[in-house]
């Protein structure tokens, strides 16, 4: 009994080598197969071609974007505005918000922009209407992106939700 069982444990050992070289082996395999496919990066298709990440890629020129416009539609209930104007060298810092030369309730009527929402100045956790723009609202860009003319780089299919649709 005691020959078989070192026998027993001696071929579980060997198997467990064996399966684990094939194991790695085979998964070197695959990753060498998938290096092959696209440019080394696991056979992903990307929207830069078969440009490497760590060569040189030329970015596109900058987009035009309205001097100024009027202000753009929402597509669904509850999108944040877009900003139908360029925001080139606006600076959204601890320190400075240019969005607010214009649009707070202070410089708004003067300037001839939109208004920020009320709900801006409310504080996020009490409710509490604030005196100026809520912290939690601060940074713009976490919600408003400005829009461009630009040809995009995937298809879209997206339809705005009917109760918005204009008749």
């Amino acid at each position: 009994m005691k020959i078989t069982n070192k026998w027993t444990g001696g071929l579980l050992v060997l198997l467990l080598a064996l399966g684990t070289a094939h194991a790695e082996a085979a998964s070197a395999e695959v990753s060498a197969e998938n290096d092959a496919l696209v440019g080394g990066n696991g056979g992903l298709h990307s929207l830069r071609g078969q440009t490497e990440i760590k060569d040189i890629f030329p970015g596109e020129s900058w987009k035009k974007y309205p001097k100024d416009g009027k202000p753009i539609d929402s597509d669904y209930v509850y999108q944040p505005p877009l900003i139908p104007h360029t925001i080139r060298n606006y600076e959204v810092s601890l320190n400075a918000n240019k969005c607010l030369s214009c649009h707070s309730w202070k410089y708004a009527n003067e300037m001839g922009a939109t208004k920020i929402s009320v709900t801006h100045y409310r504080s996020p956790r009490q409710g509490q209407v604030l005196s100026d723009v809520s912290p939690s609202r601060y940074f713009c860009l976490q919600c408003h992106v400005p829009q461009a003319d630009a040809t995009p780089l995937v298809d879209n299919t997206f339809k705005r939700v009917d109760a918005l649709e204009e008749k």
